[in-house]
């Protein structure tokens, strides 16, 4: 993004935030005690150069990513990737609803290395890969009830893209009574002024947008992540 554009939606965002605050809006609803991890798509169809649904700045969210799950793993909070992909992609009875007349969803095919998470942040043993149809994270898979199982109550959030299907996992999650918290250094898109909006509109409406480093903190301070029946929720360590 150039640095005009870079000023131009500094100064725009400066006015809607004075007026939001004015209104009671861009409150916080902040981190909860037990996290999980939600990366959002960050498969070769999207992190990869040359497919249709490639992202810009992959290098940086990858990097991101990488810290992130390093520190989600040292404690045990729950790790789930997300990709979307498709079993039937030819003839009248297709997985793709009517999506497909928008975007080009049927070069996602399901068993494909386009749909495999890249292999520089590979889902470790015990790590969850849920397959989409669609752009939440939440529709029509078992996501929800996986979080509610591990009395999960943060989901810390990354991928592409921002204007789809972050967006709408992030809006599903607060719906859903999940404290969403978006990592702005983990996020993308193809169109670089899309990403500045919809992180503005979600940190205004919908989740808290959180700089990495604050976000690697909170996850090197709450408690190791171990699910224990009839057991209080983990405790944020405390200085």
């Amino acid at each position: 993004m150039g640095d005009d554009i870079a000023q131009a939606l500094e100064t725009i965002f400066s006015v809607d935030s004075e007026l939001y605050r004015n209104r009671g809006f861009m409150r916080r609803v902040g981190f909860g005690e037990r996290p999980a991890l939600i990366n959002i798509d960050l498969a070769n169809a999207w992190t990869r150069p040359g497919n249709a649904f490639t992202c810009d700045g992959m290098d940086v969210i990858i990097l991101g990513v990488q810290r992130l799950l390093t520190a989600s793993r040292a404690n045990e909070i729950p790790i789930v990737f997300t990709t979307t992909a498709y079993a039937v992609t030819e003839g009248p009875n297709t997985d793709m609803g009517i999506w497909h007349r928008k975007i080009p969803v049927e070069v996602l095919r399901l068993g494909t290395e386009a749909v495999a998470i890249d292999e520089r942040i590979a889902p470790e043993p015990g790590e969850h890969v849920i397959v989409k149809k669609f752009a939440s994270a939440f529709h029509g898979t078992y996501l929800a009830g996986f979080l509610r199982a591990a009395a999960v109550d943060t989901v810390i959030v990354t991928g592409v893209t921002m204007a789809g299907c972050v967006r709408h996992t992030v809006e599903d999650a607060i719906g859903l009574g999940f404290r969403p918290i978006v990592v702005r250094e983990c996020v993308g898109d193809r169109v670089a002024g899309a990403i500045e909006w919809n992180l503005f509109d979600i940190d205004a409406k919908f989740g808290d947008v959180e700089a990495l480093e604050n976000v690697l903190d909170y996850l090197e301070r709450v408690a190791p992540f171990t699910v224990r029946e009839a057991e209080p929720a983990a405790r944020i360590a405390r200085d």
